[in-house]
């Protein structure tokens, strides 16, 4: 009798083997891929096939786990969830003024013409000794238009999150991405108002992908922004699409990660910038993850009476690749939580600092609701 779908994660787990679990946004089936030694593997260019896990230091090697074995769960049980609780982090004075500081060298540099945008993040450690799986499935039953996943492999460690970002698909030569910028938080309202801030942010990062998309993408178009949720939060999104050829999709994600949006503006001034002055490793958030080259094989001709026809089939590659935003790393009996936000010229430190606090709550959320 072969294994149910989440005694086959914790059989994983106990043998210590690489895995992934995870489920797309607004899809019901959950799906989890094994990897049958400990093996870590690096990817070396785009034509591979296998779930990629890349970190926010481009020039860092992203990890590959290879489809030994594949499952899926069709549905994930609904239930009710917990009631809301008041929930936030204590930070002590020295975070708060080490994080203000960084924020307003952030804008002195813009100011001062270094680079247009940077994103500035901060880390969060908290104890719990819930399950690994308990905090996922928690994930699944609060986050339903999010992709939702746990990750773990033995030479790397355990990570978690619930991103709302796509970094891009791509399909029989279409591309898709999009820019997601500004946040506030979700008061009843599909359709808030939004500050010259936020508006100037969304518009910069926007402008800066369809640029780096230039001679590797044709036929840009993007959509009119609009305001998403993502949780308890609203940020503002514009898709672009166009079309690519599978030879170039490493280029194109090279050319996009890190994004604008979750490191700044150009890129190698504020990627420098980052890596200098957080004064931590942000290892895998804000790098990306998903699905990279899967197959999907069809018939070609599936009209009735057409069956001897239907030898004739197509096999087309699929890459489905998430910014790994709103995420948390199991160490041990600690989880770290990594949260931060976009900084501009008109940026107010205090302000910035609160946007922090609220995305914090995402995950924080998903920690109380296992206790």
């Amino acid at each position: 009798m072969p294994l149910d779908f989440f005694d086959k994660i914790d059989s994983h787990l106990e043998k210590e083997l690489p895995f992934v679990a995870y489920r797309k946004p607004n899809e019901e089936s959950v799906k989890a891929i094994f990897q049958n030694d400990d093996g870590l593997l690096h990817l070396n260019d785009y034509s591979e096939t296998g779930f990629v896990f890349a970190p926010f230091d481009s020039d860092a090697p992203a990890i590959l786990l290879r489809l030994d074995e594949v499952l899926h769960l069709d549905a994930f049980p609904d239930k009710t969830n917990s009631p809301s609780k008041n929930i936030g982090e204590e930070p002590g004075e020295e975070q708060h003024a080490f994080h203000l500081d960084l924020i307003k060298k952030g804008i002195a540099d813009i100011k001062a013409g270094k680079f247009d945008k940077v994103v500035l993040s901060r880390s969060i450690t908290v104890k719990t000794d819930t399950a690994p799986l308990s905090l996922f499935q928690a994930l699944l039953h609060q986050y339903k238009t999010a992709f939702c996943y746990l990750w773990y492999h033995p030479k790397v460690g355990m990570w978690l999150g619930a991103t709302p970002e796509i970094l891009l698909t791509f399909h029989n030569r279409k591309l898709t991405t999009m820019s997601l910028a500004g946040t506030q938080n979700y008061t009843d309202n599909v359709n808030p108002t939004w500050g010259n801030k936020e508006l100037e942010e969304q518009q910069l990062v926007t402008n800066y992908i369809l640029k780096a998309l230039e001679g590797k993408v044709s036929n840009l178009e993007r959509t009119p922004t609009e305001s998403v949720k993502a949780g308890a939060l609203m940020h503002l999104r514009t898709k672009i699409s166009g079309n690519a050829t599978q030879e170039n999709l490493g280029a194109i994600i090279n050319a996009l990660h890190p994004t604008p949006a979750v490191c700044g503006m150009p890129k190698g001034e504020t990627k420098a910038f980052i890596l200098r002055e957080e004064n931590y490793d942000r290892e895998f958030y804000t790098g990306f993850l998903g699905e990279l080259n899967f197959k999907t094989e069809r018939n070609r001709n599936t009209r009735p009476g057409n069956t001897e026809n239907n030898v004739y089939r197509s096999i087309s590659k699929n890459t489905t690749l998430f910014v790994n935003l709103r995420c948390m790393q199991r160490i041990n009996d600690t989880i770290q939580i990594y949260v931060g936000g976009g900084i501009t010229k008109d940026s107010d430190p205090e302000k910035e600092w609160g946007e922090t606090v609220a995305k914090s709550k995402t995950m924080l959320k998903v920690i109380l609701a296992t206790e």
